[in-house]
């Protein structure tokens, strides 16, 4: 069972390898919400995108994004993996949200975004690191506190409605 949650984790993060594939398939301009202000306000500034596409483009990334990776780890652990219960529906919700982290910080954020020019934005160069030491600190930290506390959430509302 471990196993298989290891891997349900590898898809999920497999699927936020795509979304982001597809935000910047046009150019780094399109995932520019995920960056920081100051690296937004140069965007702005030097007439690559608008403050209004950002805010649309960062709503339209939350609404599809959030209730899809919701949705994707409700259906591993409760309708394929059969989970019932607090206990066993937390572990599994845990092991998925974490190795998609995992995914998200080393592969994604440290290797994509920091070691390739994949999510380089023209005229933003001396901005970098776009994801500053202190960023990734907040990252760490929600995604490990956060994650287990999405995952007993998750959890707790799944055994109300399950029992």
């Amino acid at each position: 069972m471990l196993l298989q949650v290891i891997l349900e984790g590898l898809g999920l993060g497999v699927l936020l390898v795509l979304i982001c594939a597809a935000g910047i398939r046009k150019g780094a301009i399109g995932m520019v919400h995920l960056y920081s202000p100051a690296v937004q306000q140069r965007c702005v500034k030097l007439g690559l995108t608008t403050h209004e596409k950002i805010k649309r483009n960062a709503l339209i990334f939350k609404a599809v994004c959030i209730p899809g990776y919701i949705a994707y780890v409700l259906v591993c652990v409760y309708e394929i993996n059969g989970a019932r219960g607090f206990a066993a529906g937390f572990w599994q919700l845990l092991v998925i949200l974490s190795v998609m982290n995992l995914m998200d910080r080393l592969l994604v954020d440290g290797y994509w975004v920091g070691h390739t020019n994949a999510w380089t934005i023209p005229g933003t160069e001396d901005l970098k690191p776009y994801i500053t030491a202190k960023d990734k600190q907040k990252k760490w930290l929600f995604g490990t506190v956060g994650m287990a506390v999405i995952a007993a959430v998750l959890a707790a509302i799944m055994t109300v409605f399950l029992y």
